[in-house]
Parts: structure tokens; C-alpha cells; sequence
């Protein structure tokens, strides 16, 4: 393949992940640059995954085959003879930094969870006249967890680089500690979709009925069981960004800055949802773009120190 039609492609995936990663692009932009390209393949592949997941103008069984399209077009393209941008940035990227198909194939799996019909551990509860999915277990969320976000750890930690395979479950809880973090901000988005993914039996612990959860996203106000609920999982989720302060230490150290980075902008949403715990049922919160610019400029300033001291 050509210098210039691969150079293509990674700009192909950098302009996906710089359009939608908000995020993880912090985080990219104070890698070395073949290390930041990588990181932009793996995104644009795993936004191209998610995108057929949640496309609603489809229908679910409509959003499956197209997801088994895409997969076999995918693994179609590891002999290569695609044309596929994206494809093209992730396979070279798969051989430069030694990830495993196996692990590509679970991230995608991830991605699929939701299509399935009956996933296993998750129950259907009927509330009113809805059907609503909520996961049985926090054992069960955890293993959710695993598949869509500690996958994503994995495959990143291959990239930024290390030699201690400890590093592999600390990237593994890093990776529940981003997403016990994403499902406290989307609580009301999911509701809205009949997911609730706060585990059912932390709803018995807390005494909160599923149907608080649709009550609260659809604005009543949210009583004292529902902030326990919410600072049980907040709770959980401090205790696993320890983790990431275990691995960064364990990565290359042209790569420690940016892991920082996006730990620091998690964590950072994390403490504002601690913050006031109602709020994720009436907003999207967020972090301010100035914070993370703020974030990113001590990355950078990481970065280039890591550079100098090579």
C-alpha cells in the first residue's frame, strides 16, 4: 500500500475523531504523532460501530444486519483489498502496535450488546406501558462494562506502551471507573431509551423502584433514595480511578500525559456529578471546555517534558 493513501486514511480517522471524540481528542493531541494516529484509527473504527448501534431512524433488526454487514466487511478487510479508510488506518495500526483481532472482535461485541435481544443478565420490566431493559446485577454491569469500555483500555494501553502486565487489569478498572462515569451522566438519555443500566439490585438496596428512575428523568423531583442510588455508584467509581493512578506510572513515558489527561477530564465529571447528583436527571453535565483546555495545556506541558528527558 502507498505512503500517501495510508497517510489518507489516518487523516480520514483523525477528522472523525476531532468532529466527535470531545474527550478522548485531548487526549490524543499530546501523543507522539504515530502513537495520536493510532489512537484516531481505533476511535473512528469504534465511532463508525457505535453509530449503526444507535442509528434509531433504523429499526433494531435492520441496526443488526446492518452490524453484521459491517463486521464481515471488516474482517473481510484484514486480507486486505479494501477500500475503507478507517479499515485501512486500523489494520495497519493493529500490526504496528501488536493488538490482537480477539480484542477488536470483543470491542465490537460491546458495541452489539444493546442489539441483542435477551443480553444476558439484563431483565425486562414493564413499567406503564413500556418495556424496559435494566441489568440484574452489579456483577452483571460490571461485566457490561468490561466489554464496552475495559476493551477500549486494553487496546489503548497496547498503544501508549508497557512491560508490566499489571498494567492490564488496572487498564481493565480504569476502563469501568469511564464507564460507571458515562452511565451516571447519561441516566436520563438511557431512561428515555427504556434502558436503565443502575443495576437492579442496587434499586432494591437503595429502595428505589424502576419506575422512580423514568419518573425522575421525566422531571419530578428526585427524593432522598435516589441520591443514595446515585452516590452508591459514584462511590464504586471513585475507588476505580485509584486504579488509573496505579497504571499511568506502568505506560511509556511519551504516553503517561495523555492517559493523565483523560483520566483527568473523567474524574473531573465524575466529582461534578458528586457534586449535585440530581442534576444528571434534568441536564447533560459536562466539563467545561476552559477546564479541559486547562487540562490539556498541563498534558502538553507533560509531554514535552517527557520528550526533553528521553
Amino acid at each position: 500500500m502507498s505512503d500517501v493513501r495510508l497517510i489518507e486514511a489516518y487523516a480520514a480517522c483523525r477528522a472523525i475523531a476531532k468532529r466527535e471524540a470531545k474527550n478522548f481528542y485531548y487526549a490524543f493531541r499530546v501523543l507522539p504523532q504515530h502513537k495520536s494516529d493510532a489512537m484516531c484509527a481505533v476511535y473512528a473504527f469504534m465511532r463508525m460501530a457505535d453509530d449503526l448501534a444507535d442509528d434509531e431512524s433504523m429499526s433494531v433488526g435492520a441496526r443488526r444486519d446492518a452490524m453484521a454487514a459491517w463486521t464481515a466487511a471488516w474482517r473481510a478487510s484484514r486480507n486486505g483489498g479494501t477500500d475503507d479508510p478507517v479499515f485501512i488506518a486500523l489494520n495497519d495500526t493493529q500490526k504496528r502496535f501488536g493488538i490482537s483481532d480477539e480484542l477488536l472482535e470483543q470491542l465490537v461485541a460491546g458495541t452489539t450488546l444493546d442489539l441483542e435481544p435477551n443480553p444476558e443478565g439484563v431483565a425486562t420490566v414493564t413499567i406503564g406501558d413500556r418495556s424496559v431493559q435494566i441489568y440484574e446485577t452489579f456483577a452483571g454491569l460490571h461485566h457490561y462494562c468490561y466489554l464496552v469500555a475495559s476493551v477500549v483500555g486494553l487496546v489503548c494501553i497496547k498503544i501508549f506502551g508497557y512491560t508490566d502486565r499489571r498494567a492490564e487489569q488496572l487498564a481493565i478498572d480504569t476502563g469501568i471507573a469511564f464507564q460507571l462515569t458515562n452511565i451516571l451522566r447519561d441516566v436520563r438519555e438511557d431512561a428515555e431509551r427504556d434502558r436503565i443500566y443502575l443495576s437492579a439490585d442496587l434499586l432494591r438496596e437503595n429502595g428505589v423502584e424502576p419506575a422512580r428512575i423514568l419518573a425522575w428523568s421525566a422531571g419530578t423531583a428526585v427524593e432522598a433514595s435516589g441520591i443514595a442510588l446515585l452516590a452508591a455508584v459514584e462511590k464504586h467509581a471513585q475507588a476505580m480511578y485509584r486504579s488509573a493512578d496505579e497504571l499511568i506510572p506502568l505506560l511509556d513515558p511519551d504516553s503517561r500525559a495523555a492517559m493523565r489527561v483523560l483520566v483527568r477530564i473523567y474524574h473531573r465529571l465524575l466529582d461534578l456529578i458528586a457534586r449535585d447528583p440530581a442534576a444528571v436527571f434534568r441536564l447533560l453535565v459536562s466539563v467545561p471546555t476552559s477546564e479541559k483546555l486547562l487540562i490539556l495545556a498541563g498534558g502538553a506541558a507533560d509531554s514535552l517534558k517527557a520528550r526533553v528527558l528521553r
